[in-house]
């Protein structure tokens, strides 16, 4: 699967300068020119690209997780995490439901991939993962409390509109799909077996 990257909508410019190299976030800054002709200095940020994975059974459950990490309110939202280094998305994609499910899929599909934040140059693709079986036990990081929940599409679409539900661009997708009758359809169809 040739997947490629989305653009973002403010790409960091050849000659900005990496002030700061973080453990997740790099800033970059320049020196950009205004519509006044005066100049100012822009900056970005810049982190690894995540996955989001929706795995649904061979009886047409789809599987949420209820998290915890350290330092943050529990939350439910889609499986996943940061890519490795030079890492391609559908293999993140089978190592993070591996890790975080001991599960396998029959079928791998790309539903989304965007950059929803101007400021931040950060991909996120999002993954349909159908026939979805257990292999093995789950082998969750030390900083993650996952807990599966089976659930409905209609108890998805509910949980995604809950303030608690960290996957906003899941939630974007889901919202901006309703609007069209005939969208949503197809979206109820690729979301079931």
């Amino acid at each position: 699967m040739n997947i490629q990257r989305p653009s973002s909508k403010q790409p960091i410019p050849t000659q900005a300068k990496n002030v700061f190299k973080g453990t997740i976030f790099d800033v970059y800054q320049w020196e950009q020119d205004l519509f006044n002709g005066e100049k100012t200095i822009f900056e970005k940020l810049k982190r690894p690209d995540t996955v989001n994975i929706i795995p649904i059974t061979p009886n047409g459950e789809i599987i949420i997780s209820e998290q915890e990490q350290p330092g943050t309110e529990p939350f439910i939202g889609c499986l996943g995490g940061r890519l490795d280094d030079g890492e391609e998305p559908l293999k993140a994609v089978k190592r993070e439901l591996l890790e975080e499910t001991g599960m396998e899929a029959n079928e791998y599909i790309l539903w989304d991939a965007t950059q929803l934040v101007d400021k931040i140059d950060w991909a996120i693709y999002t993954f349909i993962a159908k026939g979805a079986h257990k292999v093995k036990e789950q082998e969750i990081e030390a900083g993650e409390k996952i807990k599966l929940k089976h659930v409905s599409f209609d108890e998805f679409i509910q949980m995604a509109a809950q303030d608690n539900f960290r996957d906003a661009e899941v939630a974007l997708k889901i919202f901006r799909t309703m609007n069209n009758p005939a969208g949503f359809q197809e979206m109820k169809q690729l979301f079931s077996m």
